[in-house]
């Protein structure tokens, strides 16, 4: 199988193809002079082949080059595309009238033989995507794993809150480390007490879990929650860090000892690889 890494995740591709012993594609991405996106793919020997296109679709034109490697890929046996994170997967259904449902309009416009996503905001969105099959990829476990190989006090690995409990569980699945999560608690109208539910944290090395982080406003919040209660170091990772504006300022700011994250958006903070768990994926087909 050929991979071919798109302009956003060429690094993560090239992970990939050396876990199953080949070598990335080599392709040319450039910009026309009104800004209008060009793709070619340097490999005349990719008729007939499998192909796994790898391509984070962080920002619009990420979008715009995914499409056009696939359409580069017609002559292909079979295409199968990886997208590490999502973008426009937040709005899965309509809040207001005359919204456009984001999701939907945006994987409508995918068609491959088998799609891979990794922790996909809401799993409903594969439905969309015109594929014979869509399999959401979950890399938890991966970030528990190297919270493991951290020498940390007492580490416990802590959800935002219950409906992202199955992270904290899969992160620590495999490396018998104690999980929670935090619970809000209204006292009276205008107070509200968070606290982990089950777990005392004093003295402790607490890592905060969660599938994305964006803005880092409430994540900052529940760093300084918990280190008011006396937690020792308040570690943060996630599986996609969109970190956008000042939030990495704002998470070191509220206390956070490190942030860490996967690869499936390629940035400063990616030290952990998800290429494993795509690889095994694609060696599967």
């Amino acid at each position: 199988m050929k991979i071919i890494g798109g302009p956003a995740s060429q690094l993560l591709a090239s992970r990939v193809a050396g876990k199953m012993n080949s070598k990335p594609v080599l392709c040319e991405f450039d910009k026309f002079p009104d800004g209008e996106l060009y793709t070619r793919i340097l490999d005349d020997n990719i008729e007939n082949e499998k192909i796994a296109i790898i391509q984070c679709t962080y920002t619009d034109s990420d979008f715009i080059s995914l499409l056009q490697l696939i359409d580069a890929c017609e002559g292909a046996e079979q295409v199968n595309v990886v997208i590490p994170y999502l973008g426009y997967s937040r709005q899965d259904e309509k809040f207001k009238s005359g919204e456009a449902i984001s999701a939907r309009a945006i994987t409508r416009a995918l068609t491959a033989d088998n799609v891979f996503t990794v922790n996909i905001h809401e799993k409903s969105i594969l439905e969309y995507i015109n594929a014979n099959s869509t399999t959401d990829l979950e890399a938890s476990y991966l970030l528990g794993n190297h919270i493991e190989t951290l020498d940390l006090k007492e580490p416990l690995i802590v959800a935002p809150d219950s409906g992202a409990i199955y992270l904290a569980e899969n992160a620590s699945s495999k490396t018998g480390i104690e999980y929670d999560y935090l619970e809000k608690e209204r006292i009276s109208g205008e107070k509200v007490s968070i606290k982990t539910k089950n777990m005392d944290v004093t003295g402790r090395d607490v890592v905060l879990l969660d599938d994305m982080i964006a803005t880092g406003g409430t994540m900052a919040e529940s760093i300084k929650i918990l280190k008011s209660q006396g937690a020792n170091d308040v570690y943060l990772a996630c599986i996609h860090p969109v970190l956008a504006k000042n939030a990495v300022l704002r998470l070191f700011n509220a206390g956070v000892r490190d942030i860490i994250s996967t690869d499936t958006i390629e940035k400063a903070e990616s030290v952990v690889s998800v290429a494993p768990l795509i690889a095994d994926s694609l060696n599967k087909i």
